[in-house]
């Protein structure tokens, strides 16, 4: 309890001082959390190295055949003895992280990192479709949460740290720091206030940095662009975006059915359900190693050129089978990386069929894979900012910047017509629901909300709003001004507010101030 007065006492003693004091936060986060998600990163490249070693080693060979199946069987009781151990590691992280932004969970901050690495790294061993970007941005939260745990930060400190993890993780995990900023701010953070955008940009910009020093200056996903699609051609990425739409939906919808359908296995624990993703994983090996593990070398391939159509949709049908299997599971692993590769197919087969049948130019083909991604990502995430940049830093340059939000922002209008929840949001809704979560509140929390276009306080004077008795409006940020708020004083467009609440009647509290303020936590 003295801790956290002494937090609050802290933070309103200077407000300029506190804003400080995190930026340095985020920049020893974006250092910590960059070296963990480098070290996550290379730990999966040897474990997708192993998996593809043993693709050869099982070959028509009975004996080396059995070994492996011995080796799954003990690679899936270490990383269910894990899931039981720390439950937090399933799937992604991101809806993990989610959750604790808003206070629904309590992560053990050490036991997920530690957890979270060496099951990931065993099941990328093990052939699972799942990719490392989810979890580097769970690693990274938790990296910053552990900073807030550490120094005895208040809550508010630990949201801030938690979104640079966040940032960094995703950052050294693609070397995409814009990238790693949007995402952290559009789908972890939920809003783009001045202090977390410039301390996100830290933590994001210190990761990329750690990460390139390891792993070279380019995009760990590479796709370069020479030619620009002309204006006249754009109709056919309206198309593709309608398409990949379509097919973003499909996709959320069958993982969520896929979910369900692992619920109805009662004969498993859900910590035991790995086990049958990595028996699948094993007839892959066998027949069809082609879409074992992320899928970084499935793109590699298609800078390659000579596609032939059934082969691609072939890829694309089993690579979507295997991936959603995989993640149904609980295995710790993330879509992020699979569904960009499920883009690139389907843009990949739409680019064959527009080149050979209606004309359009073939230098033109690989820039149907780059925003078929971008379409995928948005229509599947929702998250429309963040897939325009990343693919635009794929591409190393912005010149491919606006055919790439065409397509994003018709496969994220199909998706909202067709009313269908974006992905995470979903398994967030699930793990919510379906959890038993112990939620820890404190005496007092410090909120930060602000003043937009169409508020009902807008131009109103602070005495006139009828806010509720539990909380106190403790400052006021006007550009570089910092005002001590009075009974008399109007609210403008662009203040930022600074909130004291109770934990009595907090989140009834925090309802009534959501329909005032825009927060910005």
């Amino acid at each position: 309890m003295e801790r956290k007065e002494f937090s609050i006492a802290r933070f309103l003693s200077s407000k300029s001082r506190f804003d400080n004091i995190v930026l340095l936060e985020g920049f020893i986060v974006g250092i910590l959390a960059g070296v963990v998600a480098v070290i996550y990163r290379l730990m999966l490249s040897y474990g997708e190295k192993i998996a593809y070693f043993v693709v050869d080693y099982i070959k028509n060979n009975t004996l080396h055949l059995c070994l492996w199946i011995i080796c799954v069987l003990l690679i899936g009781f270490i990383i269910s003895r894990l899931l039981k151990y720390e439950s937090y590691i399933s799937g992604s992280g991101i809806p993990q992280v989610e959750a604790e932004m808003i206070d629904q969970i309590d992560e053990k901050w050490y036991r997920v990192i530690l957890a979270k690495m060496v099951a990931g790294t065993l099941s990328i061993v093990g052939g699972l479709s799942l990719g490392r970007e989810g979890p580097s941005i769970q690693l990274g939260a938790m990296v910053g949460k552990g900073l807030a745990s550490v120094f005895k930060r208040m809550k508010l400190e630990e949201k801030y740290l938690l979104t640079c993890g966040a940032a960094a993780g995703l950052s050294a995990a693609f070397n995409a720091p814009l990238a790693g900023v949007l995402f952290a701010l559009e789908e972890i953070h939920k809003n783009f206030s001045p202090l977390a955008l410039v301390t996100v940009m830290v933590a994001s910009l210190t990761g990329d940095f750690i990460s390139k020093n390891i792993f070279g200056m380019t995009p760990s996903l590479y796709f370069p662009l020479v030619e620009s699609l002309p204006l006249g051609q754009y109709g056919f990425l309206i198309i593709l975006g309608i398409i990949v739409g379509l097919l973003g939906v499909f996709y959320n919808k069958t993982t969520m059915f896929t979910l369900k359908l692992y619920d109805k296995i009662t004969f498993l624990k859900n910590n035991q359900k790995i086990y049958i993703p990595l028996i699948i994983s094993i007839g892959f090996m066998i027949f069809y190693p082609d879409v074992l593990c992320g899928g970084h070398h499935i793109i590699d391939l298609l800078h390659e050129g000579n596609y032939v159509l059934s082969s691609v949709l072939l890829v694309l049908v089993m690579k979507f089978i295997f991936s959603i299997i995989s993640f149904g599971s609980g295995a710790p692993g993330g879509i992020f990386f699979p569904l960009l590769v499920l883009g690139s197919l389907i843009g990949c087969g739409y680019a064959i069929v527009v080149t050979t049948y209606c004309g359009v130019p073939n230098m033109y083909f690989n820039n149907f894979i780059v925003v078929a991604m971008a379409g995928l990502f948005a229509s599947i995430v929702r998250a429309p900012i963040t897939g325009i940049v990343l693919i635009a830093e794929m591409c190393g340059s912005l010149s491919q910047f606006l055919p790439i939000a065409v397509c994003s922002f018709v496969g994220y209008i199909v998706a909202n017509m067709l009313r269908c929840e974006p992905i995470y949001h979903s398994l967030l809704n699930r793990m919510i629901k379906n959890g038993n979560h112990e939620i820890s509140l404190e005496e007092k929390e410090i909120l930060h909300y602000s003043i937009e276009l169409g508020s009902c306080c807008l131009d109103q004077p602070i005495k006139d709003l009828g806010l509720p008795k539990e909380c106190v409006i403790i400052s006021i940020n006007r550009g570089i001004e910092e005002i001590v708020p009075r009974g008399d004083t109007v609210l403008h467009l662009g203040d930022h507010l600074t909130i004291l609440v109770n934990k009595e009647n907090r989140e009834v509290t925090k309802d009534i101030l959501h329909k005032f303020f825009t927060l910005e936590i």
